[in-house]
C-alpha cells in the first residue's frame, strides 16, 4: 500500500448499523456485516482470508479497505490468585489498563473508558495520574477481544487430551476501569451496543455493568439509548463528605443522582442499582453513617457494594477493618437494605478496585480538583 493510501477502516468497534453501511460501500448487501460480526466477535477472527464463508471477491475488498486493529499489550501480569492485568497502549508514551478476575462460575473483565481521570475522586488511584484523553470505540472493544481470544487459546491449549479443559472466558463485563465511562459517552454506547448485540459479544444486558460517578445527565441520556446494569459510586451517605471525597457531588448532589438512578431503572425494567461503598478507615465506616445510607436506599430497588479501600502510593486514607466492615454491612442489612461485601482481588499486581494506574504522562486536561467541573464531557 502507498504511503499516500487512505487508511483502513477498523472494523472492531462499528455497530451493526455502521457495519452494514460499510459494506453497502463495498457493493454487498447487508447480511455481509453479520457474517463479519459473527467472525470477529464470535469467533475471534481479525483477518478477512480466515473467513472462509465469505465471497472470495469481498474477502479481497475487505483486505484491501478493512482490518482489526486492536490495542498493543504493553505488559501483561499475574496474580497469585489468577487474576490478570494487562496494561495496554493508547500511543507512545499513553497506556491504560484492563483487569480479568476468575471466579468458579463467571469470569469478569473490568474494562477502561479513558486514559486517565478527570474526576479527581481522592481514594483512587486512576484520579490521581490526571486525564489525557477517550478512548475511541474500538480500543473500549478491543479490551474484550483482546481478554475473549487469548483466554480461549490459554485454554485450549491447557486441556489434557480426552479432559474438558478447564474453561477460563469472559461472562461479564464491567466498565469499572480507568475512567468515568458516562464522561466518554460517545464512544461507550456503541461499545455497549456491540457486547449486548446478538451478532457481536451477545452478552445478557446483566452481565454489562457501566459504572458512574454521578454525571446525572448523561444518566438520564443512556435511560434512552440502552439498558445495562448501573453501578453508582456512592461512598457516602450525605452530602459534605461525599463532595470530599467525589468532587462532582457538589454539580450533583445525592439526592439528584438518586433520582436520575430510579429513573434510570423505571425506564429499563431493571431489578436494582448498585451502590458501590468504598470502606475508609474513620472516614466513612461507622455505624451511624450505615445507618444515614439505609435511610437514603431503603424502600428502593438497591444494592450496596462495600469495597474494602486498596491503598496506593500517597494516599492518606486506609482501609477499614474486616469488623468494621461486617459491623457496617450488618446495619444495613437490618435495615432491609441489601448489601455485600466486595472480596478484594489481584492486590500483588495492583489489579484491586481503585489501584489501575496506567501511565498517563501528558495530562491534556486537568483533574477536576483542581478546576471544578472542568471536566470535558463528550456528548
Amino acid at each position: 500500500m502507498s504511503s499516500d493510501a487512505p487508511e483502513r477502516t477498523n472494523l472492531l468497534g462499528l455497530p451493526r448499523p455502521a457495519l452494514e453501511a460499510f459494506v453497502a460501500q463495498l457493493g454487498s448487501r447487508p447480511f455481509r456485516a453479520r457474517q463479519l460480526m459473527n467472525w470477529i466477535y464470535k469467533r475471534g477472527v481479525g483477518e478477512p482470508a480466515g473467513m472462509t464463508d465469505l465471497a472470495k471477491e469481498f474477502r479481497a475488498r475487505l483486505a484491501e479497505r478493512a482490518e482489526v486493529r486492536l490495542p498493543e499489550v504493553v505488559r501483561e501480569q499475574r496474580s497469585a490468585d489468577g487474576t490478570v492485568k494487562w496494561l495496554l497502549r493508547a500511543d507512545a508514551s499513553q497506556a491504560f489498563e484492563m483487569v480479568f478476575i476468575p471466579e468458579p462460575d463467571r469470569g469478569t473483565l473490568c474494562i477502561s473508558s479513558q486514559v486517565g481521570c478527570a474526576l479527581d475522586c481522592s481514594f483512587c488511584s486512576t484520579a490521581q495520574q490526571g486525564f489525557n484523553r477517550n478512548l475511541s470505540t474500538a480500543e473500549i472493544v478491543g479490551q474484550v477481544w483482546l481478554a475473549s481470544t487469548q483466554l480461549a487459546r490459554e485454554t485450549a491449549a491447557e486441556a489434557a487430551p480426552g479432559a474438558e479443559p478447564a474453561e477460563r472466558r469472559v461472562t461479564n463485563v464491567v466498565l469499572m476501569g480507568m475512567g468515568e465511562p458516562l464522561a466518554n459517552f460517545r464512544n461507550v454506547v456503541p461499545a455497549l451496543d456491540i457486547l449486548l448485540d446478538d451478532f457481536g459479544f451477545d452478552l445478557s444486558r446483566r452481565r454489562v455493568t457501566l459504572s458512574t460517578s454521578g454525571l446525572v445527565p448523561q444518566i438520564y441520556k443512556l435511560a434512552e439509548v440502552s439498558n445495562v446494569a448501573l453501578a453508582v459510586s456512592l461512598h457516602a451517605p450525605d452530602d459534605a463528605l461525599r463532595n470530599e471525597l467525589v468532587p462532582i457531588n457538589r454539580k450533583h448532589p445525592i439526592a439528584e443522582l438518586l433520582t436520575a438512578c430510579w429513573h434510570y431503572l423505571d425506564e429499563q425494567n431493571g431489578r436494582s442499582v448498585t451502590f458501590e461503598y468504598v470502606m475508609l478507615e474513620g472516614v466513612n465506616d461507622s455505624p451511624a453513617q450505615a445507618r444515614a445510607l439505609a435511610r437514603l436506599l431503603k424502600g428502593h430497588p438497591a444494592k450496596v457494594n462495600l469495597i474494602p479501600f486498596n491503598p496506593f502510593p500517597g494516599t492518606r486514607y486506609a482501609r477499614s477493618s474486616a469488623p468494621v466492615i461486617q459491623r457496617f454491612r450488618d446495619e444495613l442489612l437490618q435495615r432491609g437494605v441489601l448489601a455485600t461485601v466486595r472480596r478484594t482481588r489481584g492486590e500483588d499486581i495492583d489489579a484491586a478496585c481503585g489501584q489501575l494506574a496506567g501511565r498517563v504522562i501528558d495530562r491534556t486536561t486537568v483533574r477536576l480538583g483542581s478546576k471544578v467541573f472542568g471536566v470535558a464531557v463528550q456528548p
